[in-house]
This record gives structure tokens, sequence and C-alpha cells, in this order.
């Protein structure tokens, strides 16, 4: 039976209120303190847990204090730093040109628009729109692994189609709360509606979830 509209809207309300009470203080998951940070820590997070990544980027972002650090640093030296991270290589190059790019065709300022940020190297659609919501406040939604499998759960939508998922997510939630909705989805994926066994007894959404086995 498919579910009305607005009863899917007033539903999407109630969790995301939910969730807002038990994660209050739900934010991005990557350290970062300005726009290229936010930006680099992207990059790292690669195949790499943001555990790793926070480490590693606290004590890259003391080194390298400026987007000018990144974009004229020495290659091999930033390959040892985050070798960490794996696959240091490529990432290093992605930083350096990335931040080379930003400095010389934008002023040294973190392009904002979608196509822009499309152009630096090792930037995808979900990194461009990270960057977009958390530095620039331009309202989208992050669609990961983990946003797609929750909503699949809450029966917010059916669809396998990453454009389909997005719209029917924008759908359901107010425009205002889809910056924090990403994160709200992430904390609680991470600390009850976990993957390989959710803990559906202890979710505070589990009478809104049509998948909850409560």
């Amino acid at each position: 039976m498919i579910e009305p509209l607005v009863r899917k809207k007033q539903r999407a309300s109630k969790i995301y209120s939910l969730l807002k009470r038990i994660y209050p203080y739900s934010k991005y998951y990557l350290y970062y303190t300005s726009p290229h940070e936010l930006l680099v820590a992207n990059l790292l997070s690669d195949h790499c847990t943001r555990e790793r990544v926070n480490i590693v980027s606290k004590k890259l972002f003391n080194k390298y204090d400026s987007l000018i650090d990144f974009a004229y640093c020495n290659i091999d030296s930033l390959v040892e730093d985050i070798h960490s991270t794996g696959n240091q290589n490529e990432k290093a190059e992605k930083i350096k040109q990335a931040c080379l790019i930003i400095v010389e065709q934008y002023s040294g300022v973190v392009p904002c628009s979608i196509d822009d940020l499309l152009n630096l190297p090792g930037v995808g659609k979900q990194i461009a729109k990270c960057i977009m919501s958390e530095i620039y406040n331009i309202p989208t939604i992050v669609i990961d692994t983990r946003m797609v499998r929750i909503m699949k759960l809450l029966g917010l939508t059916r669809s396998n189609d990453p454009k389909k998922i997005e719209s029917d997510i924008m759908g359901a939630f107010e425009k205002k709360v889809w910056l924090k909705l990403s994160h709200l989805i992430n904390d609680h994926g991470r600390a009850v509606c976990v993957e390989r066994r959710p803990h559906c007894r202890a979710c505070v959404i589990n009478q809104l979830c049509p998948s909850s086995y409560v």
C-alpha cells in the first residue's frame, strides 16, 4: 500500500524531531575548521575510517596551515604525512592539485557551485554537496550508503536510483532540515540502526519504522 505524501511528510517530521532530541549535538563527522580543510578531509576519507581520518587531519592541518601550503607542498612529504589513510600517493596528488586549482583559478576561495566543485580532482557529487551545505548553507542532502539504507528501512524511499532516492527524501522532509538530517541519520546509523543488526528495541523511532521488529 502506497503511503500518501501528506502522511509521509507527517511521519518524516516526527522522525526528524525524535532524532534531533536524541542527538542534539549532531554535526558533520569529519574534523575541519575551514573550507579547504573540509575538502582535504573528504579526500582523505576515501576507503578510510572517520576515526583514522580525524586523527591524521588534526596533525595535518597543524602542519599545513593554509590552502597555499597544500597547493605548493612537497608531494613526497604530503604522501608520508597521510600514509596511514591508505592509497596515499593518489590522495596526495588529488589534494595538491585540487588546492592548486583553487589558488590559481578561484583566487584561493573554495567554489560554491556544484559544477566548479566537480572539476576539482577527486571531488564527486557527494563531496561537492557536502561542501555546498556545510560551508555555504545551500540546502542539500548527502545520499551516502547509510542514508539510503535507513531511508529504505523507514519506507521513505523504495527506489535504487540515486536521483529518485534524493527526490523522495527531499520531498518528505522540509528543506530547512536537510543538512541536519544527514548528520542525524549518520549518528543514528552508527549508534542504533547499525547495518548488520539494527537495535530496534532501543530505537526512538521504532514506532514510525515499518521495518522495526518491535
